[in-house]
């Protein structure tokens, strides 16, 4: 990795759980960049990402699955690099302009080789009218001996094939990793990356970074989440994927909780978004312990970005409306673990005007 003296914070959290708190806490501390805000990466869990290259290569690994890992990674990729209107894309300007080179040496280091002019039946599968007509063209030429050719349309040429060991795999992704970091100035500043990794993946922490990683999770009461998400983020355009049914919600979050894995490590600390809002000066200097900084460094910028005053307001929705009240109950009874005690404590709620909030 980077054997640099400064730290890889990551804020994360379950969708909507309040993380670029987090982030905003940090840039307010000297020695801290973010460099791109709140801007969240997802290069490493997002579909065809570098974890599905994982799973795809290191359990059931053959050369068809493979080739399609392999595709699928680098066109996942590409997007990410310069995507326009993508609002995950930029890693051209946010990451590197060698982004796609370290993809690829990547790709070289876990033993990538090609089959030239190699097919199979994922590339013949007749997708998109440019594949049909592929397809017509062939089968016309066939007909006439003098124009007839060897040539399978195709969705893409040649196979892509690798079987990494997992030492190799796992050597080659640190190195990856190490290059983005030194891209993003990690010898310079510490890095804070907004969701770079997702509670559910905290059990590949050890195989993909070292001691200077740090994770902090953010944890939120899920009563909050529910309602924020329906009646706020969603007119806001702004909504994370959880069902607007009370109960379907209750069902999906439940089992979403249950296969994050509790690992509990000195590279991960867990916190609550209320605790920053309530107990913030406590919570800080569980966040100063953790990640070794001096209060001094947060004396100049203090609550310039993150104001845990002004944050009340998004806590205790349910106390704004009789009928938010109602689903919060259910959220309560169903979901009691998830449930943040808020002792009496003043959201600045009360008083508002339903209508106003949302």
């Amino acid at each position: 990795m980077s054997n640099s003296t400064n730290n890889i914070v990551i804020p994360t959290g379950y969708m909507g759980s309040g993380s670029s708190a987090v982030t905003d806490i940090l840039s307010e501390i000297e020695g801290y960049s973010e460099n791109n805000g709140s801007y969240e990466y997802v290069f490493l869990h997002c579909p065809n990402g570098v974890f599905d290259l994982e799973d795809k290569l290191l359990v059931g690994n053959t050369t068809l699955r493979s080739d399609e890992a392999i595709h699928s990674f680098k066109n996942c990729m590409i997007e990410l690099y310069d995507r326009k209107n993508y609002w995950v894309s930029g890693y051209k300007y946010k990451i590197s302009n060698e982004f796609l080179d370290f993809c690829n040496e990547f790709l070289d280091d876990i033993g990538m080789l090609y089959l030239k002019d190699a097919y199979w039946y994922y590339q013949q599968n007749p997708r998109g009218i440019k594949m049909h007509l592929k397809i017509l063209y062939s089968k016309f030429y066939n007909r006439i001996p003098i124009l007839k050719n060897e040539k399978v349309p195709l969705t893409y040429k040649d196979v892509y094939m690798a079987y990494p060991s997992e030492e190799q795999f796992y050597s080659a992704a640190k190195t990856f990793l190490n290059k983005i970091f030194v891209a993003l100035g990690i010898y310079e500043h510490n890095l804070v990356l907004d969701q770079f990794i997702l509670p559910q993946n905290i059990s590949r922490l050890e195989n993909y970074f070292s001691d200077d990683i740090k994770v902090i999770i953010v944890d939120r009461d899920p009563r909050d989440v529910f309602l924020l998400n329906k009646y706020v983020w969603k007119k806001r355009r702004q909504a994370v994927p959880y069902p607007y049914d009370v109960q379907v919600f209750c069902d999906m979050y439940s089992k979403m909780r249950e296969i994050d894995a509790k690992i509990y490590s000195d590279k991960v600390l867990r916190i609550h978004f209320e605790d920053l809002v309530y107990n913030y000066e406590d919570t800080l200097n569980l966040l100063y312990d953790f990640l070794n900084i001096n209060s001094d460094m947060h004396r100049v910028n203090k609550c310039k970005i993150f104001n845990p005053s002004m944050s009340q307001k998004n806590t205790q929705i349910y106390k704004i409306n009789t009928c938010l009240k109602k689903e919060a109950e259910i959220i309560e009874k169903r979901l009691s673990k998830y449930i943040y005690n808020f002792e009496d404590k003043p959201s600045g709620n009360e008083q508002q005007d339903f209508k106003y909030i949302f």
